[in-house]
């Protein structure tokens, strides 16, 4: 059940989020096309569509390897992506903080035009306010995301079926690596930065080879694990994950073990998770290994039609652990 009053947690996309939307958000707006629960929602104009939206709130706003702007491009481009669509045009929304630098403020608009133009989209329309000093945390930004939906694809968690093989894109954890090591201080090699990129590129490249893959998702707040549990309730199946086959960079893991945290649970943002027929699974990671933010790419388990709705993790010693849905914030203001 919802708690009476809306904390942090609520925010954090794992157990409590879902309630939240479950319990407040659905009944308020319910409609089919909010009831898919996806990245975004497929729209049907003059032709089929995709849209989404989102707000930044990152603290710190420049992490190694970005920025607050990366973040706001780089995350609604990827929603897109991941619904199965070619973004197009998003807007932004800024509220800035009064006192904040103008030079912050132009490198942050310069960081989200280049990524807008490596994702080959447009920054079309937007809105500016200023709130008063100690209102905003100096910047926070809102992007909303439009695209056109591949033809002949199908993302939904319904599509995945027992026998299917996941793929995960690369490494994990490492965006919330850089926030955690900028937020408190830490000092981490110059390799350990941001995964921030816009997958648009790729995933488009995977759905041309192989237009049944049942759903690909980024796996941003609540991590790997999150998605997991997700797409294994939706789909009404279990999932098999392979510990050893898991990407995880050995300074991320250092970090986790000096924090106490768990890679599979910490957020990505320029990750992608592929649930893909078995015979079509060896195409698509070559596919992924092409480009540049897929090379890490590897195949991490697979949907089962036991333990239904449920992650298991085969371990590196032979047992299976279940992986369960974060309950709450293991790492705040992360995007």
């Amino acid at each position: 059940m919802v708690s009476d009053k809306v904390t942090l947690a609520h925010g954090a996309g794992g157990k409590m989020s879902q309630e939240l939307m479950e319990e407040v958000i659905l009944p308020a707006y319910g409609n089919p096309l909010l009831e898919e629960m996806h990245d975004g929602a497929q729209v049907q104009m003059n032709g089929q569509v995709a849209f989404t939206t989102d707000s930044y709130v990152v603290q710190p706003l420049f992490f190694a390897g970005g920025n607050i702007g990366k973040l706001a491009v780089c995350g609604t481009v990827n929603d897109l992506a991941m619904t199965g669509a070619i973004p197009r045009y998003i807007s932004a929304g800024l509220i800035i903080e009064e006192g904040f630098p103008v030079k912050d403020l132009k490198e942050i608009l310069a960081t989200m035009r280049q990524m807008a133009d490596e994702a080959g989209i447009y920054i079309v329309t937007g809105d500016t306010k200023v709130v008063e000093k100690g209102k905003a945390d100096g910047i926070f930004i809102n992007t909303a995301g439009i695209g056109d939906v591949i033809h002949g694809t199908h993302i939904s968690p319904k599509n995945v079926k027992p026998g299917m093989k996941v793929i995960l894109s690369g490494y994990i954890g490492d965006h919330a690596a850089a926030i955690l090591a900028g937020r408190h201080g830490l000092t981490l090699p110059d390799t350990v930065k941001t995964d921030c990129a816009p997958l648009c590129h790729m995933t488009k490249a995977m759905l041309e080879a192989a237009p049944d893959i049942a759903v690909l998702r980024d796996p941003t707040r609540g991590g790997v694990a999150a998605v997991l549990n997700e797409i294994a309730v939706a789909s009404d199946c279990g999932l098999l994950i392979d510990e050893e086959a898991l990407p995880i960079h050995e300074e991320v893991q250092g970090v986790c073990d000096i924090l106490g945290f768990d890679p599979l649970y910490l957020a990505n943002e320029g990750k992608c998770v592929a649930f893909v027929p078995a015979d079509e699974a060896q195409g698509v990671l070559s596919v992924m290994q092409a480009n540049k933010y897929g090379r890490d790419a590897r195949i991490i388990g697979e949907v089962t039609e036991t333990a239904k709705g449920q992650v298991g993790l085969r371990t590196a010693i032979g047992g299976i652990r279940v992986v369960d849905m974060p309950l709450g914030n293991l790492v705040p203001r992360i995007c």
